[in-house]
């Protein structure tokens, strides 16, 4: 990848012979980096990881604070890569901004081959977030669940370096503003563990006309750190391990 698809896509893994591609999207304070050892579990997949602004290699960028504005961004620069089937992964608040980039591509006259939304169950909306979360309660509370140790939380360094992004991250997902159109036409599934008590929770079926169906693994809200859905993964498109 050359150009503004090396600023939004990371590739860690060569795919020689690709039958179809990954673009993974990381969760709240998360990064490409979540994603990097993908590329080699999964055989004829070239697994594309969205960095998203703000961190990493773009840490001297704005951070975003429009959830469809930065899936807008990003299905600008999937619709030059759609020679091949697109499956779009997004864990928790990524399975979100996957299934705006979705609906972006679509409106771009780009079909995914299927959409994977990852920390996430088919369930009623919950009532809106009070207005007045406090930002750093809630950046705090995301990088916990993400598995940071509590000692790297109270260090000064990872305060200032980190706590912006993943403050940020959570403010943009709390004023994120969910809507029933357009429908996608690709297949929805979606994986949550079983013990998942902050899993983000959404009508899925009612959002694609192409199927939905749900898998419950065992495991919290980051199931995937241990146990990654490879194989689920390979079985959406029937490539055999």
């Amino acid at each position: 990848m050359t150009g503004d698809g090396d600023r939004w896509l990371h590739r860690a893994v060569e795919c020689p012979d690709p039958r179809r591609r990954l673009v993974a999207f990381p969760h709240a304070g998360g990064s490409a980096a979540f994603f990097r050892d993908w590329g080699r579990h999964l055989p004829g997949t070239e697994v594309l990881a969205v960095r998203y602004p703000g961190r990493a290699e773009r840490i001297d960028e704005p951070l975003p604070s429009d959830l469809t504005r930065l899936a807008a961004d990003v299905a600008d620069v999937l619709t030059e890569r759609a020679d091949l089937p697109l499956v779009l992964f997004g864990h928790s608040m990524g399975a979100v901004v996957a299934l705006e980039t979705a609906r972006a591509l679509q409106d771009r006259g780009v079909r995914p081959a299927h959409l994977v939304a990852s920390g996430s169950r088919a369930a009623p909306l919950p009532p809106p977030e009070p207005d007045d979360v406090d930002g750093d309660d809630l950046a705090l509370r995301l990088a916990e669940l993400g598995g940071t140790d509590r000692a790297m939380l109270d260090d000064p360094f990872f305060q200032e370096l980190v706590l912006p992004y993943i403050r940020s991250d959570g403010e943009m997902f709390h004023s994120y503003r969910h809507r029933t159109d357009p429908v996608l036409h690709c297949p929805v599934t979606t994986i949550v563990g079983d013990v998942d008590a902050d899993a983000d929770r959404r009508p899925w079926p009612e959002l694609t006309d192409a199927g939905f169906r749900e898998h419950v693994v065992p495991g919290h809200h980051f199931y995937l750190v241990d146990q990654p859905p490879y194989e689920l993964l390979d079985d959406l498109a029937g490539v055999p391990r």
